[in-house]
């Protein structure tokens, strides 16, 4: 059997070292269009930021080194250009001399991968524009820092790889700014929560422009000038395009198989393609998203590797399938954690979901061990089963720990009472008696089984707003301390401390009337919230706290609410 791969790194590479460790006979060839075949795609942001220092590092595996340990023809800067499926062979071009010749397959993989996003602007072309795919592009960045030592840098894009080259490039000194088409940066994260990513970067000194649209590039003398729609255009040393990645997928379109979302390649669960003898994995193809089992693209790693394997034993014949993909991603943005999984509440709710989220800010381990620091984490669900959906984590350590957990909770169709029952390590210096985790269950399951009713901030401070002056109007109740609301507090709201509520109730409005209780993190104004439901009182706990609601109103991310109860002092 001889099997072709088209295209390297985690999706083909993998796939070739397992179809040789399944079948010592079979002949393996390895097409790759750059000059490398196995790298650390990862980390090149992070060799050009000075972390990583050895150039070597970031290869994993060299043509020599796959012949040597597994015997697989590895070809590199060789260009797949044309399939002729009823031949069953693959054009190749060597792009050192231009000539082109025939490979012949029995099974074909392609592993193409994905491309950067061209944004269809004039100057895109500029030698100090660069993009960020490849070990060739991370050499071309990297020797430009160190020849021209630039001072300033403008980043298109705020995803995984523009944000990772802003805080790499700022670490290096250089002053930058980070310009994003939409609302926020980070796709994977609702608005709010960015909000927090946001404050982070202009903290350690990041500019953010955010709705902001680039309209083209123009050359200075020794510099590059950014064009936007609105506002004074970027001039800076060099600029990095981020904007996104689309499938690869010219050459299956071209041989006539099958394609789906955005043109991504179209296979099966087995990972094959509309042709029996050709499979394909990787970020070109077209996956099932492991929550909503709808059509997805998701670029990542992780899944490119299991796809690789997954491809290579069902052409060796063990009957394998690929589940679907969730995700999972994590970001370190300076000292701060992000990390997602599944679904946001913004995109539950597009997917015709009837999704909701809690919002909690607990500590990351036992707070009376040194060193302890809040996580925020956002869980959405499903309301009326209480399926575990999505999460979103920004915190310091253990971020990591908890988003991995609910990304197994998620894979296993875990609702909110199995995360309460989850069993979980427990020592003062990593975690609480109750981890994070437990209490995000315990949140949902409240809410489902009515112990607690849930307003957002944004919803607490239109309620407040709309209804001003009315005899039943919404009221919003601080429940801190008072050391608490000196520091800062929404302008109208009623302040009874937490642990004077209960002799304090004929202060309260009457019970026409809702009171959207609120503290510094959620769980003081939920034991409120239980204390004056069984005293008669209409209430809601207003999710996330007021600590959270600073960190959106920092950021922009709620809407100016005007004068009156909901006026903001932050």
């Amino acid at each position: 059997m001889k099997v072709v791969i088209i295209g390297g790194v985690a999706g083909g590479a993998t796939a070739a070292a397992r179809l040789r460790r399944l079948n010592e006979a079979a002949e393996i060839v390895i097409i790759e269009r750059t000059g490398y075949v196995s790298y650390a795609n990862c980390g090149l942001p992070y060799y050009i930021g000075g972390v990583i220092t050895d150039r070597a590092k970031l290869t994993l595996q060299t043509p020599e080194s796959f012949w040597n340990r597994f015997r697989i023809d590895v070809r590199v800067r060789q260009e797949a250009v044309s399939i002729d499926r009823g031949a069953r062979t693959v054009s190749i071009r060597r792009l050192d001399d231009g000539s082109v010749y025939a490979e012949r397959y029995d099974k074909l993989i392609l592993s193409p991968g994905a491309r950067p996003v061209d944004p269809g602007v004039p100057g895109t072309d500029s030698e100090r524009l660069f993009t960020l795919r490849t070990v060739e592009d991370t050499f071309r960045i990297h020797d430009f820092v160190e020849r021209e030592h630039p001072q300033t840098a403008t980043i298109v894009g705020g995803g995984f790889i523009g944000l990772e080259m802003a805080e790499n490039l700022r670490e290096r000194g250089l002053d930058v700014t980070v310009v994003q088409r939409g609302s926020h940066l980070m796709p994977t994260l609702d608005q709010d929560m960015a909000a927090i990513l946001h404050n982070h970067l202009r903290k350690h000194g990041i500019r953010v422009l955010l709705d902001a649209n680039v309209t083209g590039f123009s050359a200075l003398d020794g510099g590059i000038r950014t064009a936007l729609a609105e506002g004074a255009p970027l001039d800076a040393d060099l600029a990095i395009m981020a904007v996104g990645v689309a499938p690869e997928s010219t050459l299956a379109r071209e041989a006539g198989l099958e394609l789906g979302l955005r043109g991504a390649i179209k296979v099966d669960e087995h990972l094959r393609t509309s042709d029996p003898d050709i499979y394909a994995v990787g970020d070109a193809i077209e996956v099932k998203h492991a929550v909503t089992g709808k059509p997805a693209l998701i670029a990542l790693a992780g899944p490119a590797n299991k796809q690789g394997r997954i491809a290579a034993d069902n052409i060796c014949g063990i009957d394998r399938t690929f589940k679907g993909s969730q995700g999972s991603s994590v970001l370190k943005m300076f000292d701060l954690t992000v990390a997602t999984t599944g679904l946001t509440l913004r995109a539950a709710q597009a997917a015709d979901l009837a999704a909701d989220a809690v919002v909690l800010t607990p500590a990351n381990h036992a707070t009376y061990y040194p060193g302890s620091e809040s996580l925020v984490m956002k869980v959405v669900f499903e309301q009326n089963t209480g399926r575990i959906l999505g999460a979103q984590i920004v915190g310091g350590a253990g971020s990591d720990k908890r988003i991995d957990v609910i990304a197994t909770a998620i894979r296993a169709g875990m609702d909110a009472t199995d995360l309460t029952e989850l069993d979980l390590a427990y020592a003062p210096p990593y975690a609480s008696a109750k981890d994070p985790v437990n209490m995000a269950g315990y949140l949902i399951e409240n809410i489902l089984e009515g112990r607690v009713e849930q307003v957002g901030w944004s919803e607490a401070l239109e309620l407040t707003a709309r209804e001003h002056g009315s005899e039943a109007s919404p009221v919003l109740l601080d429940t801190r301390t008072a050391d608490e609301v000196a520091r800062g507090s929404v302008e109208g709201a009623l302040h009874v401390p937490l642990d004077e509520l209960r002799e304090r109730l004929d202060e309260l409005p009457s019970s026409s009337s809702r009171l959207l209780v609120f503290c510094q993190s959620g769980l003081r104004s939920y034991v409120a919230c239980r204390i004056l439901t069984q005293h008669g009182f209409s209430c809601a706990n207003v999710s996330g706290g007021y600590g959270f609601l600073e960190q959106t109103l920092r950021d922009g991310a709620l809407p100016p609410s005007g004068t009156g109860p909901c006026g903001r002092q932050v």
